[in-house]
């Protein structure tokens, strides 16, 4: 039985908001003007250039705005290999047909 020593899974999750950082994080939001508002405002040419509040809003705005999450595709399309294709399903294909198939006929008349 070990006693002490680094656990798996153990204490504050990487990239949670510690107490300190959530009150700061909430104190911007109160004043109304947050980083992403602010560089909104440069890049519509609403708000002079401060390159003190430039730096300042570039080193608050991980703690004030989420950042998109990657996204990995884990599905299939539904796009079957040539080999797999019966010849049932080739001459619904060639007719227009999806019946068989994964995915819908292209509406040619839509395409234009």
């Amino acid at each position: 039985m070990g006693h002490g020593g680094r656990r798996a899974g153990a204490g504050r999750k990487k990239g949670a908001a510690t107490k300190k950082t959530r009150e700061a994080a909430d104190l911007i939001l109160a004043s109304g003007t947050t980083p992403l508002g602010y560089f909104q405002g440069l890049l519509e040419g609403t708000m002079a250039f401060d390159e003190v509040k430039f730096e300042a809003a570039k080193a608050a705005a991980p703690y004030v705005h989420a950042r998109l999450a990657a996204v990995e595709h884990s599905g299939s399309i539904g796009v079957k290999n040539a080999s797999e294709v019966t010849d049932d399903e080739l001459a619904n294909i060639a007719a227009g047909s999806s019946e068989g198939t994964s995915e819908a006929p292209v509406d040619k008349t839509q395409l234009n």
